[in-house]
């Protein structure tokens, strides 16, 4: 192998693990707070991809300008659609059941993210009027040849992926360290009770953790629309998963850990896919249909040796 075809596995792997990143961001938020696993959070991230797609289909002036121009209202779309879902299974599917065993909040994220799968499945209507999207749907993608950086090849939609998640991290590690709401936040996840007494509105607290995180999904699954020009009614469950795998890889509970979990898993997946076949002994073990098992081997084996995960988890101990 190349030093430039190692370098292009690297960039690629980057702009993966990025996408992870952003959607390990919400599962860490949320347990970081509430301790509970938000399995829902992969359907989310579909429904922002839906929401952008849907808009993007049916308002016919979006279609008639440059792809570029209508991405900003592609992303709010995706956005709204995300954060509406994710405040609507905080209040109905998750505070009801504060008070209740962790298992209970865990059947009902499962059956929240199966009943959100059929929603998108049944009632999504394509442009030609047939529902039941069993197959992958057309997603818009950039026109044109991919950036040449340096003899590396990074396409738009990557480029984009990479700026987005960049912006996204400062700017929510900005609001948690330098804003009220931000330290409101940080003192509910160290002890509920305690902010209760304070006067921190540990509710309002709660939703905006699930509406941040639910924007990140979005964003997230725009840019993977971009990038495959394809979405799907169940892209949320393993995509989720590999967002929750990053989530504990970086250290549950940890913000900055969790974007960093998503780039090791990323980088994981893109040289099991494309360094191994040049490793005689590992070989049969490489190419796409690997990848998922390295990169839960991967975090096996990191969990085995640091089970707090890379940067370590920042979840208060509440027995």
């Amino acid at each position: 192998m190349t030093g430039t075809e190692l370098t292009q596995l690297l960039a690629d792997g980057l702009v993966l693990g990025s996408m992870y990143g952003l959607i390990a961001v919400g599962y860490t938020m949320v347990y970081g707070i509430l301790q509970i696993i938000n399995f829902a959070h992969g359907e989310i991230y579909m429904l922002g991809g839906f929401g952008a797609l849907f808009v993007y289909a049916w308002v016919p002036g979006l279609r008639a300008v440059p792809l570029w121009a209508a991405l900003p209202v592609l992303l709010v779309v995706a956005v709204l659609v995300s954060v509406a879902a994710a405040v609507g299974a905080e209040r109905f599917a998750y505070r009801p059941l504060r008070g209740a065993p962790r298992l209970a909040p865990l059947i009902s994220a499962i059956g929240l993210s199966l009943f959100l799968q059929q929603v998108v499945f049944n009632f999504y209507t394509l442009p030609g009027g047939s529902t039941g999207v069993t197959a992958p749907v057309p997603f818009p993608q950039f026109e044109g040849k991919p950036f040449d950086l340096a003899g590396v090849q990074i396409s738009a939609a990557g480029l984009l992926t990479l700026a987005l998640a960049a912006t996204g991290m400062v700017a929510l590690t900005w609001f948690v360290r330098r804003t009220r709401t931000g330290r409101a936040m940080q003192a509910t996840a160290q002890d509920p009770a305690t902010a209760r007494l304070m006067g921190i509105d540990t509710d309002r607290i709660i939703v905006i953790a699930f509406a941040i995180g639910a924007a990140l999904a979005a964003v997230a699954c725009v840019t993977q629309g971009l990038r495959l020009g394809t979405i799907s009614y169940n892209m949320g469950f393993i995509t989720g998963l590999k967002g929750f795998t990053a989530a504990v890889l970086g250290g549950i509970g940890n913000i900055q850990g969790a974007m960093a979990g998503g780039v090791v898993l990323g980088l994981a997946e893109s040289l099991a896919s494309g360094a191994l076949p040049h490793i005689d002994a590992l070989a049969m073990f490489s190419g796409s249909v690997w990848k998922d098992v390295w990169a839960f081997v991967i975090l096996i084996v990191v969990l085995l040796i640091r089970p707090q995960g890379l940067f370590g988890e920042r979840v208060a101990d509440r027995a």
